[in-house]
């Protein structure tokens, strides 16, 4: 997927987003995010889209000293939906106004400005599954849109331990999990070693000590701890203290 196609997605995530919630009870809580409301779940989603779109229109070069953000957010839940679509046509307007091959700072692996368009994607589309899930709806994400978030979900947490500190504990004398999409092309390799972790670009063939394989959907449900890796959806083979310790530490 190109970044255009990510901003595209954006906006087509939050607009479903904010169908599945916009008549919905705000105190109903959200199972994905334990002692969250369906209403906290809406205000962190429009927070984080209009947080990155200020940094995004600032092109910022540096780690920002504060997260202080003019969030215009309503006095009442119920007026949260809308004030959510409000925050994606802001971001698409920042999308539209910025080169995104642009270098600026990111916390991931991409220093550039396409880095934050795709790190909303992702944050939309789980946190509309988490809604959805809220409503006992069945959720459903693109299997090439699935297969995009599973590689920026493994690229980047090696460089997420400011907000997630388990991951440097994710080392390992150079043993290996192999995630394999079972709906399309799709198999990712990931190498611990004594140092820490990384996708191992190389790794396609190599025997794994431990490996996952699903649908690219359910890959990303399980990366994110949407789905157990012992659902039924989700063959395992391998190593299971392997896939323990992984689990135990990549929460996002």
């Amino acid at each position: 997927m190109t970044p255009h196609d990510h901003g595209t997605a954006v906006a087509a995530e939050t607009a479903r987003f904010v169908a599945t919630v916009r008549h919905a009870d705000p105190s109903l809580p959200v199972p994905g995010c334990p002692g969250w409301t369906l209403a906290e779940l809406v205000r962190h989603a429009g927070s984080v889209q209009r947080w990155f779109s200020v940094l995004l229109r600032q092109r910022i070069q540096e780690p920002p000293r504060s997260r202080d953000v003019d969030l215009q957010l309503p006095e009442l839940p119920e007026d949260y939906p809308a004030w959510l679509a409000e925050s994606a046509e802001q971001a698409a307007a920042v999308f539209a106004q910025t080169d995104l091959d642009t270098p600026m700072w990111a916390w991931g692996a991409d220093q550039h400005a396409r880095f934050w368009v795709r790190r909303m994607l992702f944050e939309t589309l789980v946190h509309r599954i988490d809604a959805e899930v809220a409503l006992g709806l069945t959720p459903t994400v693109d299997p090439a849109l699935a297969a995009d978030g599973v590689a920026e979900f493994l690229t980047n947490l090696p460089f997420a331990t400011l907000f997630a500190p388990r991951t440097a504990e994710l080392r390992g004398d150079d043993r290996t999990i192999r995630f394999t999409r079972t709906d399309g092309a799709g198999d990712w390799l990931v190498r611990l070693r004594p140092d820490g972790f990384a996708l191992d670009p190389d790794g396609a063939g190599a025997t794994a000590d431990a490996t996952l394989r699903a649908t690219a959907a359910d890959l990303l449900l399980v990366l994110y701890g949407r789905l157990d890796r012992t659902a039924d959806a989700v063959e395992v083979s391998g190593d299971d203290g392997l896939l323990a310790h992984w689990f135990a530490n990549s929460a996002f």
